[in-house]
């Protein structure tokens, strides 16, 4: 193929990938962004395979069909719920594939191997490479592990920092002796081993509050991995889409920052959110948590004239969202204004839930961010919980000795009447109890999301 039609067909992939990140930022153009970047993908590896010679397509064909089925049964068979952790393994092989790209480059690249003699620009791309790559991968499995419930504590020890920048130095020096001597690809092994075991390191302290800033924080770093390797093989593509992984990834890290009033330091460090809580979810509740029934929610929210309705992680576990939307449904026919209260942490990844609630329909004028919502909390008759817990948690506003200390939440408890859906009064992602569950003006319907929101519904219909 002519390179100057290899690079225009490469610009159009580029702009695809442009117009696709612009469309997945609002529900309503998320399936024609999704569209245009999977058009770009395809445009991209079909003129890297026609722009190429001597290529060995038997293993081509072969990696395209398993890669294609797994996909295929991955898509088909995954939960919403368990995105957060297909996005984490998605983000480690990113960074997989881009060290092994790296690590074949260098080893082409000796003296009788069958890459040509190695630059300077690609010693140092896959250097970078490797050394990226190798932190992703593994941080991306321990990171899926977290939220899988395969690694429920975190791993703090004394001098945890020390030895973290004990290996990033180690991994500095392996880089600069394979760049000053490419042929010695012993450095190159020790760098991909020290650097997974950095890369086990930084993510293994993290608690679960913070795994959605983490996920975002792969997302990066697989895009800075992709865009090294683009230098390795020099391909303008790769190059280009890395960049633009790399730089949302920055990005949504410094919103969920933001969202969570953290620093991306602190995130990365593992260091904890706020004090120590010293209560115990025993000695809050005691004898102040007040059951209620759907009947009983049902005739609280016939009176209402506002209800805010806030979705969490335990809507999407038991696949409310569409009974919810029924809900909204039945109480609008009854001129009683309904909102959805949106945490922008809500969930385990960002948009967790406003893609949940977009896939039943609901209308996204209804959908309020925190910033919006917050100041209206003590204008709402009812506010209905459904499965939220760390970001209802009155804790990180009032108590400063708790875990969770100044992550912004939303003021459901400034609501005249607050109904949360639970199965049980267990500690959320953040393993620490919710003062709400206890209040005066809070009623606790136990049982599973959908259950309960059909359970209210029927009741409704019945009045």
């Amino acid at each position: 193929m002519n390179p100057n039609v290899a690079n225009l067909l490469y610009l159009a992939a580029a702009v695809c990938f442009i117009l696709a990140l612009k469309g997945l930022t609002r529900p309503r153009t998320a399936v024609s962004g999704n569209q245009a970047g999977s058009v770009g993908m395809l445009i991209a590896v079909v003129t890297v395979l026609a722009a190429e010679s001597g290529l060995n397509w038997g293993w081509i064909i072969a990696g395209l069909m398993v890669g294609s089925l797994s996909g295929a049964i991955l898509a088909y068979r995954i939960r919403m719920t368990a995105m957060p952790q297909l996005v984490a393994l998605f983000n480690g092989f990113g960074g997989g594939a881009s060290l092994c790209v790296a690590a074949a480059a260098m080893v082409n690249a000796l003296p009788g191997g069958s890459g040509p003699a190695p630059s300077l620009q690609m010693v140092v791309a896959s250097t970078v490479s490797a050394l990226v790559g190798s932190v992703t991968l593994l941080g991306s499995l321990v990171a899926f592990a977290k939220l899988q419930g395969l690694l429920r504590k975190t791993l703090h020890f004394k001098g945890q920092q020390i030895l973290n920048a004990i290996l990033l130095l180690a991994c500095l020096v392996c880089a600069g002796r394979l760049v000053a001597d490419p042929q010695a690809l012993a450095w190159l092994w020790s760098l991909l081993a020290i650097a997974a075991v950095f890369g086990v390191l930084l993510v293994a302290p993290i608690g679960g509050a913070d795994m959605p800033v983490v996920i975002a924080v792969l997302n990066a770093y697989s895009g800075i991995a992709a865009c090294a390797t683009g230098f390795v093989l020099n391909n303008n593509v790769l190059i280009i889409a890395g960049s633009l992984v790399g730089a949302s990834g920055i990005i949504l890290t410094r919103v969920m920052c933001q969202a969570m009033n953290r620093s991306f330091a602190n995130v990365i460090l593992g260091v904890p959110m706020g004090g120590t809580a010293e209560i115990t979810g025993d000695v809050l509740y005691e004898g102040k948590v007040k059951a209620t029934s759907a009947e009983e929610v049902a005739m609280v929210l016939e009176a209402a004239r506002r209800v805010v309705i806030v979705p969490g992680y335990g809507m999407a576990v038991s696949q409310a969202q569409y009974a919810v939307r029924d809900l909204a449904n039945v109480l609008e026919d009854r001129n009683i204004q309904v909102e959805f209260g949106i945490h922008p942490v809500a969930g385990r990844m960002p948009g967790h839930m406003n893609v949940l609630l977009a896939e039943a329909d609901i209308p996204y004028d209804r959908l309020k961010d925190m910033e919006s919502i917050n100041p209206t909390f003590d204008q709402a008759d009812v506010c209905l919980v459904i499965g939220a817990n760390d970001v209802v948690n009155p804790d990180a506003r009032n108590n400063a000795n708790s875990p969770i200390a100044g992550m912004p939440i939303l003021n459901v408890d400034r609501a005249k009447t607050v109904v949360v859906v639970k199965r049980s009064l267990s500690p959320g992602f953040a393993g620490i109890p919710n003062p709400l569950f206890a209040a005066d003006n809070t009623l606790m319907l136990f049982d599973d999301g959908k259950a309960a929101v059909n359970a209210i519904n029927a009741s409704l219909k019945e009045r």
